[in-house]
């Protein structure tokens, strides 16, 4: 059996980062990874990275042949020099599959091999799955895919369907409609963009739909079959055709191939790996960091994992789960729509003393620069305290100008210093000025 000071299983934010950086202080590391496709874990290799690569090839108008190409070329830059830093950091990267046999021993298997590794700290760090939701066909129809499989179509289909609406299923609808698929969403939910302020909700669905994507609410669907070789999803208020159909009902934890059953580490209702304030489980020196203990599926959290594991195997512990502060949001929509903090219904529920103020991009001057006068700005502040309660905006490059928000909000600095914060002209960002003039 070998020994480590350090296993890791899974290639992802937090696993790769804290096995490089515990290796580089001399500790022996062992990161096993059963896919090489997913060398850098989940948003290099099949979500963020790639679906925003494809976006921004596609509205260069490039064909479908030359957007694919453009992804796999990043795709495969990026996973290779993922295995070289943190192989080249002296991270043992073993190839296979990882069973818990007991609380601190794993069984590695790779084909016929099989070997036996333990240490006195393991983090798990395995990601998530698509959520498959029990509609009959789902899963052995044809030309049906998950939001991996949509990434590697050899030929672009005329009319794609879409089940879900939540981001996942909305981004790869305006990604397919700017190539030139005619998608339908197929929603479940009776709201659109349920946990969007009202406002900008209307607007992102306005929009899309201008765009030629047409989306339906309410819709329970039953089955999906194949006639032929067009997909059949049969709903409650009846057939839609297409020539493939994408399944984005979520994600879930990814815990199966793990064989937890053979450990005393405790799952949440959820089915994530239940975890303290230093993201260690029910196994003293076992943690879960990442997508896998049930956290927000967001790389940047897995980062944020990962500065709290190191704060715990290798300083003084004080930073926990306890002090994660404010959490922005970006979906890459057209244009893209960024959160932060609560909505004005939440704020209202909460019984805060607020005031709101919403200001359309048709009225920012960049926005007539730019020629897109799409969007809007979307601001909720505390009377008493001055402190930002919440944003939205909802523009070209609102996934950057959340983050100013999210310094201010986590620094409590008042909203009427950005009333007042000079800066830069001609800027979207610059409109926080008349934003926060509340």
């Amino acid at each position: 059996m070998l020994t480590y000071d350090l296993i890791v299983i899974g290639f992802g934010k937090a696993g790769k980062t804290l096995a490089a950086k515990m290796a580089t202080q001399g500790k022996k590391v062992a990161l096993i990874e059963r896919s090489k496709a997913m060398y850098g874990g989940t948003c290099i290799n099949i979500a963020c990275i790639p679906t925003k690569t494809l976006l921004v090839a596609a509205e260069k108008g490039l064909t479908f042949d030359q957007v694919m190409a453009e992804k796999n070329a990043v795709t495969s830059r990026l996973n290779s020099k993922n295995y070289a830093g943190v192989s080249g950091a002296g991270v043992d990267i073993i190839d296979g599959e990882a069973h818990f046999l007991s609380n601190k021993v794993i069984e590695i298997t790779a084909g016929d091999e099989k070997e036996e590794l333990t240490a006195e700290t393991i983090v798990i760090n395995t990601g998530a799955i698509s959520n498959v939701l029990p509609i009959p066909g789902l899963t052995d129809t044809k030309n049906v895919y998950d939001s991996t499989g949509i990434q590697n179509l050899k030929e672009l289909p005329k009319r794609l369907g879409v089940l879900g609406g939540g981001n996942i299923g909305l981004e790869f609808a305006g990604l397919y409609n700017k190539l030139g698929s005619q998608v339908t969403v197929l929603d479940a939910a009776p709201v659109f963009l349920p946990r969007v302020e009202p406002s900008i909700a209307a607007l992102a669905k306005q929009y899309m739909e201008e765009d030629g994507i047409q989306l339906l609410q309410n819709v329970r669907t039953t089955q999906v079959k194949n006639d032929g070789e067009e997909v059949v999803v049969v709903t409650e208020d009846g057939e839609f055709r297409f020539d493939a159909l994408l399944y984005a009902t979520g994600r879930k934890p990814n815990i199966e191939p793990l064989h937890l059953e053979n450990t005393d580490i405790e799952l949440t209702e959820r089915g994530a790996i239940e975890v303290d304030k230093h993201l260690e489980t029910s196994v003293p020196g076992v943690f879960a960091a990442g997508d896998v203990n049930g956290g927000l599926q967001f790389t940047y959290i897995s980062l944020d994992d990962f500065r709290i594991l190191y704060s715990y195997l290798a300083g003084d512990g004080s930073y926990t789960l306890e002090d994660r502060k404010n959490v922005p949001t970006s979906m890459f929509i057209t244009p893209p729509l960024a959160q932060i903090g609560l909505t004005e219904k939440e704020a209202q529920e909460q019984g805060l003393p607020i005031a709101v103020k919403e200001i359309p991009v048709a009225a920012m001057p960049r926005g007539h620069v730019n020629a897109d006068l799409r969007g809007a700005f979307k601001a909720v502040v505390n009377t008493e305290t001055k402190e930002i309660v919440g944003a939205t905006i909802f523009s070209a490059g609102a996934q950057e100008i959340i983050n100013i928000l999210t310094v201010a909000m986590d620094n409590k600095i008042p909203y009427t210093y950005l009333s007042k914060q000079i800066f830069t002209h001609p800027t979207l960002a610059e409109n926080l000025n008349d934003l926060f003039a509340i």
